[in-house]
């Protein structure tokens, strides 16, 4: 079974810090106790393929201003806007496009299957809003991605997360990539119902999630413990880096428990989402097995 911090003794793996931080005041204004981003950008950008569009339409939380499908793509859009409708939504009426006209508005080489919705961006999550919901709950599944700066891979990440439970994922406002339509292809419908945080200090909210009962375990392959062999904590704070560089310095020092995903040596690392998915079912695995 997990531990919960508040047991005050530490699930078993690496030694580590003694002191126990349940109980603390979820404190701080934005950008200083967490480093949180002020970043919070209205711009309009282009959302495409099915299961990004359908999810912003259906998000009450996204507003949506202009919507292009093919004659093909219709059918199934106008089901999802009779679905926003029926839930009090304001939705744009589909224009009945060319491929190439939707082509024109997309980066080049975009996989639409014939349907895009331009939107604003989703309002700014705060980290402190987050963790006091967390607070409230006995078990709980943080990510935060160490220097992601592709928008596929930190989309895959998300679509994975969400699938396993995960409450949010918590980018470096620094190095991520902005939440542009391939980043919310590549989410598949995630970045519409699971809150992408953006902080200015990756250390900083470490810290401020572990002060509120959180125990920080980062994927390093070097690492002489396995993901099957650490007892995830019941508040887990799953750290992931970037290919190639890993965690940095400091993240590395933050963190409670360093794990590795066992492979052969046929292979040196994996990439940041495969590496992700791998961990984050092996927590839900081990949790379902708990119960």
């Amino acid at each position: 079974m997990a531990k919960n911090r508040q047991s005050r003794k530490k699930p078993r793996g690496k030694q580590g810090r003694n002191e126990d931080r349940s109980g603390s005041e979820i404190s701080g204004t934005s950008g200083q106790s967490t480093g949180q981003s002020s970043r919070n950008s209205r711009s309009q950008i282009w959302l495409f393929g099915n299961h990004a569009v359908y999810a912003a339409l259906l998000n009450p939380q996204r507003p949506a201003l202009r919507l292009l499908v093919t004659a093909e793509a219709l059918p199934p859009a106008q089901e999802i806007l009779s679905q926003a409708t029926k839930n009090g939504l304001s939705r744009p009426g589909p224009e009945v496009v060319e491929r190439a006209a939707i082509n024109q508005v997309l980066p080049e080489g975009a996989v639409h299957q014939g349907i895009a919705l331009e939107v604003t961006a989703l309002p700014g999550q705060e980290l402190e809003d987050i963790s006091r919901t967390l607070a409230q709950s006995s078990q709980a599944l943080v990510v935060i991605i160490d220097q992601g700066t592709d928008p596929r891979n930190v989309g895959a990440v998300m679509r994975t997360a969400c699938a396993f439970g995960a409450a949010c994922v918590i980018v470096q406002d620094r190095h991520a990539p902005d939440a542009t339509g391939v980043l919310a292809k590549a989410a598949s419908g995630a970045l519409e119902t699971l809150p992408l945080v953006r902080v200015t200090n990756v250390s900083r909210a470490i810290e401020h999630l572990k002060d509120s009962g959180f125990w920080s375990v980062g994927l390093a392959g070097e690492s002489d413990q396995t993901l099957d062999q650490q007892e995830w904590p019941d508040k887990t704070l799953l750290i992931i880096g970037a290919e190639g560089k890993g965690m940095r310095r400091l993240t590395r020092e933050n963190c409670d428990f360093l794990v590795k995903i066992p492979m052969t040596d046929h292979m040196e690392s994996l990439n940041m989402s495969n590496a992700a998915a791998i961990a984050l079912y092996e927590i839900f695995r081990s949790r379902q097995q708990g119960k």
